[in-house]
């Protein structure tokens, strides 16, 4: 005899599925005299950068790792003026032009539909000389 009251999870709650914390906003790591790739990696994940939103972003190579795989890591010093130049100084200089992703238009449709007319435009008029 079943139990009707069993209870169901919820999409995502599943006990065999572990949480995921990827649409957690991050926060912005504080200033450090030794900063390291996680906190660079933190500020881009953290929107101090302006390059994205504020979660989670769950990279295959953490910043840093190629560095490393060729017996040349990352220093402290190197980390800081990285760090400086993508949060501070980037805002420092006035507002970056977007790019076409960021304004959600690049022309490319404009000109397809343009396109498409001026050939049915002269369509048309072969049809009416004939």
């Amino acid at each position: 005899m079943s139990n009707t009251s069993d209870t169901h999870n919820a999409p995502g709650t599943s006990p065999e599925m572990p949480p995921t914390h990827t649409i957690n906003p991050i926060d912005t790591p504080p200033p450090s005299d030794n900063p390291t790739m996680a906190m660079l990696k933190a500020d881009i994940n953290s929107g101090a950068t302006g390059d994205k939103t504020e979660v989670f972003d769950p990279g295959m190579a953490m910043l840093g790792t190629c560095e490393e795989a060729a017996g040349t890591p990352t220093t402290p010093e190197q980390v800081r003026i990285a760090r400086r130049y993508e949060t501070l100084e980037r805002w420092m200089r006035g507002s970056r032009k977007n790019g076409a992703a960021h304004n959600k238009r690049d022309g490319a449709l404009t000109a397809y539909l343009g396109f498409i007319g001026a050939v049915a435009v002269v369509f048309m008029g072969a049809l009416w000389v004939l």
